[in-house]
């Protein structure tokens, strides 16, 4: 019974599956982060060249 015990203590690859499972968690985290921000600033550029081709475009046409 006591080498079951002892085998169970030194046991560390439960240990070992949290630790991957925790820094998959942070990858993970840091992509979405990541991957928002650069959406919200694509959207800012395509909002940015959206109104700057609104205003471009608002010639009057010419009357013979």
């Amino acid at each position: 019974m006591s080498n079951l015990i002892a085998r169970f203590v030194k046991d560390e690859s439960g240990a070992t599956a949290i630790e991957y499972g925790l820094i998959a968690a942070l990858i993970a985290l840091a992509i979405m982060v990541g991957a928002g921000a650069l959406g919200n600033s694509l959207n800012a550029k395509f909002d940015n060249i959206a109104d700057t081709l609104d205003g471009a475009g608002t010639t009057p046409a010419a009357t013979p």
